[in-house]
């Protein structure tokens, strides 16, 4: 007599499953219908808040309603625990490999011991990189891999050309960066910029600076010291243990 309890969970769970297709077609019909090209829809999985859904898009995390009516963008906090259940959605989300990385196709920059390691992917004209490289100067013990990613212009093509194709790219990135000093002319050689934007493209950079650590995690724009300190502290704490 086991077997019909079992059954009914069983045909409950088969409902469940039914259900959620279905709103689960009609969200990315109803979204596709408002946003069409503009909206590149990953997944659609019901969130914390009853009713609400969360869908990944353009590697972002917004939440609608079962008929997709309402379009809600923030963030979900836990009250109980305080912890932003967004936030921590979007990190598991965009966490990478960090030995993954082409770091042949980087510019290298070593200060102190080089110990402490981050990858960022930067334009040449980009403000908010120069403040970032600025920042880099006043740390410790760190090795910066930059992909020279020419998003904002075709003069930041020109311009990663001139910084990879020089004598010492490392020395020239930092000091047009941080100083404005001009670059050379030389733009004729091989570059890994291509395969830097595409690899961009595949990480869902949609901007730069983007920063990421040796754990996978990453930092969107310009980051303070102080939040870059606390990160690189928070990873040495993991690798002690």
């Amino acid at each position: 007599m086991k077997i019909l309890p079992q059954l009914l969970i069983s045909l409950g769970l088969l409902v469940c499953q039914f259900s959620f297709a279905q709103s689960n077609d009609k969200i990315k019909a109803e979204l596709q219908k408002q946003f069409g090209s503009k909206i590149q829809i990953k997944s659609i999985t019901p969130s914390p808040i009853p009713g609400i859904y969360e869908v990944v898009a353009n590697s972002s995390i917004i939440y609608v309603d079962a008929q997709a009516k309402f379009l809600i963008q923030g963030s979900i906090t836990d009250l109980k625990t305080g912890i932003n259940l967004t936030d921590a959605r979007e990190e598991e989300m965009n966490r990478i490999q960090f030995s993954d990385l082409p770091l042949q196709d980087s510019v290298k920059f070593v200060r102190g011991d080089g110990s402490r390691k981050m990858a960022v992917f930067a334009d040449p004209n980009c403000g908010y990189c120069k403040t970032l490289e600025k920042t880099f100067q006043n740390m410790e013990n760190i090795t910066v891999y930059t992909f020279l990613t020419p998003i904002l212009s075709p003069d930041s093509t020109t311009k990663s050309k001139a910084i990879w194709c020089a004598n010492d790219p490392s020395k020239t990135w930092v000091n047009w960066m941080t100083m404005q000093t001009p670059l050379p002319t030389k733009t004729d050689c091989t570059t890994p910029l291509d395969k830097n934007v595409a690899l961009a493209k595949k990480l869902g950079i949609t901007g730069t600076p983007a920063i990421f650590f040796t754990d996978g995690n990453r930092i969107p724009g310009a980051a303070s010291k102080d939040d870059l300190e606390k990160k690189l502290a928070s990873l040495n704490k993991t690798n002690v243990k």
